[in-house]
């Protein structure tokens, strides 16, 4: 034996830093990150665009933006099988060519009617994109990275969409609400530029990963444990919409903090997710991916009451107590979105043998889909019945998760050895 054979060879930074291998994928990584700053950018100011900008009434935007995206809920389904027949790389492109014309629509929008129209073709080209980038992901990189990918996207997502938030707001700040208008030009652009960036991937369809031979496992069986993940997703789903429908109203009208308290939380969410997505992967989350699933919900429930107990009765003048609450709340929650999104991701495209295919990725999408939808009406229903009932609402659905996440299990499917 050779006298170096036992040496361990030295860390680099990004095995410390829990990076997948990034050589060879820069069109890739250009491409997930200019898509997260044109969403980042204008996808929250559209509201504001059509009230102070076209001058239309707020309900009836808020009405029309609704219908819209509602209308949009099939796509999941429509972008699946078309991924089936084309690919996901084309659907990829295809979808921010979409969201580019909705986004540039915005200029000509004069009525209600033509914003429902604006929303809905923007939603189709965010459904068609989420729908096939899991899969897109399985067709550019390394199965045994597939997660760490997971969480790298994730990250490039969130500093995306800071970069692009920033973008929007120094513009608002230095030139006014008149800015808008390029703005979407920008945007607009932005969208175009992914698409360019996705048409020039050089992808590879996964081997089939089927069951093993002698496993007495049905297609029903099958269909039974994805529908099973779908609603484990459901409580995730509805977590991330807490940061952008619940908390800015929970904190000023149930707390009484300033309006800046969320966007505070929003900056912490979004640094923890960015900086850590990757390290906790690698080197802290449980490598079985419902075992992560089990750990963030449990994690994510605790973020729930966290954010309950400053509604609690509590002496006056009881304000930094209430700060310190919501900072562990948000911390508990960045934490849980880190062992959730990476772990919910791969098992969404490998639980089952046609778990990546269009059918099944068009459901797992349609549960993300219908969960933005329901967010806002469910959450200030519950915020008017009471402020602690959304948090434990919320927590509770976390809990019934932890219960199924064990049987997120593909049978035999990780006892196969690598022939080589």
């Amino acid at each position: 034996m050779s006298a170096v054979t036992g040496t361990r060879r030295p860390r680099s930074a990004a095995d410390r830093l829990g990076l997948p291998g990034l050589r060879g994928h820069g069109l890739f990584i250009t491409g997930n990150l200019i898509d997260s700053v044109g969403n980042g950018m204008l996808l929250p100011l559209g509201l504001l665009y059509f009230t102070d900008v076209q001058g239309l009434h707020l309900a009836r935007v808020g009405a029309a933006m609704t219908v819209g995206q509602a209308l949009a809920l099939p796509v999941t389904f429509l972008a699946g099988r078309l991924m089936d027949r084309v690919g996901p790389k084309r659907v990829v492109v295809w979808a921010n060519i979409l969201s580019a014309a909705g986004f540039a629509l915005f200029l000509l929008a004069r009525e209600p009617s033509h914003v429902a129209g604006v929303y809905l073709l923007i939603q189709a080209g965010i459904n068609m994109y989420f729908t096939a980038q899991r899969t897109l992901i399985t067709h550019v990189t390394q199965a045994a990275e597939r997660r760490t990918w997971f969480a790298f996207t994730g990250s490039l997502r969130n500093i995306g969409l800071a970069a692009g938030s920033a973008a929007a707001a120094g513009a608002l700040t230095v030139f006014g609400n008149g800015s808008l208008r390029w703005m979407i030009a920008v945007d607009a652009a932005t969208y175009l530029l992914a698409a360019a960036c996705f048409a020039a991937l050089t992808t590879t369809p996964p081997e089939p990963d089927g069951t093993p031979p002698g496993a007495l496992v049905t297609r029903a069986d099958h269909t039974r444990r994805y529908l099973l993940l779908v609603a484990v997703n459901i409580p995730y789903v509805l977590a991330q919409a807490v940061l952008a429908v619940l908390v800015a109203v929970y904190t000023t009208r149930a707390l009484g903090l300033p309006a800046s308290a969320a966007s505070m939380l929003f900056v912490i969410n979004t640094v923890i997710v960015s900086a850590c997505s990757t390290v906790i992967t690698a080197h802290a989350a449980p490598k079985v991916p419902r075992r992560a699933v089990t750990a963030g919900y449990l994690i994510m429930a605790a973020g729930m009451w966290a954010f309950a107990l400053p509604s609690l009765p509590s002496p006056p003048g009881a304000a930094s107590a209430a700060w310190a609450a919501l900072i562990v709340a948000i911390v508990l929650f960045s934490v849980a979105e880190i062992l959730l999104g990476p772990a919910l991701s791969e098992l969404s495209v490998s639980l089952t043998p046609q778990a990546a295919g269009g059918f099944t990725q068009g459901l797992y999408q349609f549960s993300w889909a219908v969960g933005m939808v329901a967010a806002p009406a469910l959450f200030t229903l519950l915020l008017e019945a009471g402020p602690l009932l959304p948090w434990a609402v919320e927590a509770a659905a976390c809990l019934i998760a932890v219960l199924a996440a064990p049987a997120l299990k593909a049978p035999n499917r990780h006892r196969r050895r690598n022939p080589r």
